[in-house]
C-alpha cells in the first residue's frame, strides 16, 4: 500500500452515514431475552497504529451503552505481522476487553481479512453471533475469496458492518462488497472525527444487543448528533 493511499481526504458524508444507518436498520434484531453478541476485528498492521488506542476507548463505550439492556457480550479479533492473528475470549466487561488491547501493539504486514471472515463463520456455528464489526484501511487479498465467505456470513445471518479508514479504492469496493454479502453495512470514517466512529459503533452495539426498541430509547436519551444519526434506523 503507497503513502499515497494512506492519506485522509474527506470525513464522510451525510448521505453515506445515512445509508450505513438505513442497512442497520434492515439487519435482523436478536432475539428477546439473549444476551447480544458482537465481534470487534481490526487490522493491525503498522498503518493502523495511529487510530488504535482511539479503538480501545470507543469499545469502552460500546460496553456502557448497552449496560442496561442486559449487556453485550464482545470479542476482540485482530491480526499483525507475519500471519499472526489472535481473538479474544468472549468479554462482559469494558475494563478486561480494554487491558487486552492496550498489551497490542501494531506491527507490518499483510491483511487477514479473510481468517477474520472464517473465525467468524466458526464462531457463529458454534453460539449466535449477532454483529461482526470490522476497522480497517486496505485490502490485499483475493477479491472473489473474501467474497465467499461473506456469503457464507449472511446465510448464517450474520451482518459485517465494515468501517473504512481512508479512502483507498481497491479497500473500499471490497469492503462494500463483504459488507452487501453478508447483509450488513459500509461506512468510511476520518480519523480526525472519531466522534462519528464511535456513534456508529455504539449504535451497532445497541442494536445488536437489544434490537430497535433499545436503538430508539438510546437515541431519544443522547438527543443531538445521536438522535439525528440514528433516525434512520428507527423510522419507516
Amino acid at each position: 500500500m503507497t503513502g499515497d493511499s494512506k492519506k485522509i481526504q474527506k470525513p464522510a458524508s451525510i448521505s453515506e452515514v445515512d445509508a450505513f444507518l438505513r442497512q442497520v436498520r434492515a439487519t435482523p434484531a436478536p432475539a428477546a431475552g439473549r444476551r447480544g453478541r458482537l465481534i470487534f476485528a481490526m487490522d493491525a498492521t503498522a498503518s493502523r497504529e495511529p487510530t488504535w488506542d482511539r479503538a480501545a476507548q470507543i469499545q469502552a463505550d460500546m460496553f456502557r451503552e448497552t449496560a442496561d439492556m442486559g449487556g453485550l457480550e464482545i470479542q476482540l479479533c485482530y491480526y499483525r505481522g507475519i500471519l499472526q492473528f489472535e481473538s479474544s475470549a468472549w468479554c462482559r466487561d469494558a475494563d478486561v476487553l480494554r487491558k487486552c488491547m492496550s498489551r497490542v501493539f501494531c506491527a507490518a504486514g499483510l491483511t487477514q481479512i479473510g481468517r477474520v471472515l472464517q473465525h467468524a463463520l466458526e464462531e457463529a456455528r458454534d453460539s449466535k453471533v449477532n454483529a461482526l464489526v470490522f476497522v480497517g484501511d486496505c485490502v490485499e487479498e483475493n477479491e472473489d475469496e473474501l467474497s465467499g465467505l461473506a456469503g457464507r456470513l449472511g446465510l448464517l445471518g450474520l451482518p459485517a458492518f465494515v468501517f473504512q479508514e481512508g479512502r483507498d479504492p481497491a479497500a473500499e469496493r471490497s469492503f462494500r462488497q463483504i459488507a452487501r454479502l453478508s447483509g450488513g453495512a459500509y461506512c468510511h470514517f476520518d480519523a480526525s472525527s472519531p466522534q462519528t466512529l464511535r456513534d456508529l459503533l455504539s449504535a451497532v452495539a445497541v442494536y445488536a444487543a437489544g434490537g430497535r426498541a433499545e436503538l430508539e430509547n438510546f437515541a431519544n436519551m443522547r438527543g443531538g448528533e445521536v438522535l439525528r444519526l440514528t433516525h434512520q434506523i428507527i423510522k419507516k
